[in-house]
């Protein structure tokens, strides 16, 4: 089971590039061992490159080197907090996307002003609190931010994107739209003003996305 989500967590982290989440090693993928206190993230400092799944490093929810011959993420405090407190998680990402840090770095949240936004995120995208690299900090503003919020994605202020998911793949896929959706609010307030979507209009959308969308089987 190990060795499948290492071959997976590495395969995924390919994603990050191919839609521009990413800059030389910064930004990782992680995901949770069904079943067991453990998780697998990517190793500090490597080239996305040279990654292969025995290069995935294995911790347990403290955060401690379990397998592997690498040191962890820098960021793995940060996703073992996040495994800790929201038992539901299966994956977290973690990139520095242009368009979306820009909203981070000016502390504001993406307003929820296209439908591609209810359906995913069901709201507005929240900005998390400002917090240091290293210990539990960034952790502990993801799970604030992200508790009874829907958003399955979250600003960190000054910093970057996180994203939550029920298996590593969801996590990337709400890492990719985040990004998509940065872009185009962005572009669409140098126009002018983004017109709103009614709460009730964004309740109907994430319901349809959620529950009916897609082929139900494969999901």
């Amino acid at each position: 089971m190990i060795a499948g989500l290492r071959e997976t967590v590495c395969r995924l982290h390919a994603e990050l590039v191919r839609y521009n989440l990413v800059a030389w090693t910064a930004g990782n993928v992680s995901g949770r061992v069904p079943g067991e206190d453990l998780f697998v993230i990517k190793p500090s400092g490597v080239s996305y490159d040279d990654l292969t799944p025995e290069s995935i490093v294995v911790c347990d929810l403290d955060g401690n080197l379990v397998e592997g011959d690498l040191s962890p993420s820098s960021d793995t405090a940060a996703h073992a907090y996040v495994y800790r407190h929201m038992p539901e998680v299966g994956g977290v990402v973690h990139t520095h996307s242009t368009y979306a840090s820009a909203w981070a770095a000016r502390g504001e949240a993406i307003p929820c002003v296209l439908t591609a936004m209810a359906d995913e995120f069901g709201g507005e995208i929240p900005v998390g609190p400002f917090a240091l690299i290293g210990g539990d900090d960034i952790g502990k503003g993801i799970v604030a931010t992200l508790t009874g919020h829907r958003s399955p994605a979250v600003l960190m202020q000054n910093h970057g994107v996180f994203t939550i998911g029920d298996s590593p793949k969801a996590a990337v896929k709400a890492a990719v739209m985040c990004e998509d959706v940065a872009r185009t609010v962005h572009v669409a307030r140098q126009l002018g003003e983004p017109l709103p979507i009614p709460q009730h209009d964004i309740d109907s959308l994430y319901d349809r996305y959620q529950n009916v969308y897609g082929q139900r089987s494969a999901r």
